[in-house]
């Protein structure tokens, strides 16, 4: 069976912002290719060689340690020319850009992923390229990955721990990666629950409905209706990340039965996740597209390893559309997802 091993020779991403730099302003966007590298350990370089706070540097979402990785960075009160100089072969600054504001989490596309599968058996780079053609065309289920939960699975427990006052941390990014763990779980839950019941592309009355064009939100009035524009592509289901302010189905809905069973096996209720001010609910596609989906090299039956590429949403996981392919992904000594969209 096919593998997946992260590693700089096998992995490259490529942040697609959601904007690129004016060209005038105080902040300098930083365009950067880093190798072996977690983001933070990008952020707390170019901090320290520039002489500015490592909070003060605004990056749009986090990228891989174990892979060759380009994305933005703002950096405050520096020159572009100081920007380019700042670099090294492990952290390259390709290019400096002015700006008025500081880049924020979330202000990204999404991202184009390389990857190099290996130990390929005789005759699977063929259905390797047919499954991924596949995916294309009908969508991605968008699971959480395993790292979202901890390299020993244990942040939801974290999590729990924190909600009910039966542990503190102090660290404001950690604590808000195990209480977003529980959203996190919850919507798998109903992932799951949906896709066994084939009912991730059925709009159920209660459900709450994604605009593809526009990202909003809203609660199906008409279920026919919106069937058969989810049929058209004009619509996507959600499922929930529970928490504050939250679209949430009405009661005594099928949708809302739905999502109150995934809630009980977590063992979270809406009330506990609602009352915690450092989770704000939101909605999240059930599917995502995969655009951009090709391989890049011969795919013939007797091929040993194979690079694709394809393209994903912001918050969606490249190893979680690999494992779809039906291949083994793992990341070595890969560190806790510390994003709250990740990649």
């Amino acid at each position: 069976m096919a593998r997946f091993i992260s590693s700089a020779e096998t992995f490259l991403v490529e942040e697609l912002p959601a904007y690129l730099p004016a060209g005038a302003g105080e902040h300098t966007f930083v365009w950067i290719e880093k190798r072996e590298l977690t983001t933070w350990d990008a952020v707390n370089t170019l901090a320290r060689r520039l002489g500015v706070a490592p909070r003060d540097i605004g990056c749009a979402g986090l990228k891989d340690k174990h892979a060759v990785t380009r994305q933005w960075l703002s950096i405050p009160r520096v020159t572009a020319e100081a920007a380019l100089a700042a670099g090294d072969d492990q952290l390259r600054v390709l290019q400096a850009v002015p700006h008025g504001n500081k880049l924020r989490t979330g202000h990204l596309r999404g991202n184009r992923f390389e990857v190099v599968l290996t130990e390929l058996q005789p005759g699977e780079a063929p259905l390797l390229v047919e499954r991924l053609a596949t995916l294309a065309r009908e969508g991605l289920p968008n699971r959480y990955g395993d790292q979202r939960f901890g390299r020993d699975g244990d942040n939801v427990a974290r999590g729990m721990a924190l909600l009910r006052g039966q542990r503190r941390e102090r660290d404001a990014r950690r604590r808000r990666l195990w209480l977003s763990s529980l959203q996190s779980a919850v919507f798998n839950e109903v992932l799951r629950a949906r896709t066994e019941g084939n009912l991730l592309r059925r709009v159920l009355a209660g459900d709450v409905l994604q605009k593809a064009a526009s990202g909003g939100v809203f609660v199906t009035e008409d279920p026919a209706l919106d069937q058969t524009r989810l049929d058209a592509g004009e619509l996507v289901t959600t499922g929930p990340m529970p928490g504050g302010w939250a679209k949430e189905p009405p009661p005594d809905t099928a949708a809302r039965a739905l999502e109150d069973s995934a809630l009980a096996v977590v063992g979270v209720t809406r009330e506990e996740l609602a009352g915690e001010r450092d989770l704000p609910g939101t909605r999240r596609p059930l599917l995502v597209p995969v655009t951009d989906a090709s391989a890049l090299e011969p795919a013939g039956p007797q091929a040993t390893s194979l690079r694709i590429t394809f393209t994903l949403p912001a918050g969606t996981y490249a190893t979680v559309l690999i494992e779809a392919l039906g291949v083994t992904a793992r990341q070595p000594d890969a560190p806790p997802d510390e994003s709250m969209l990740t990649n």
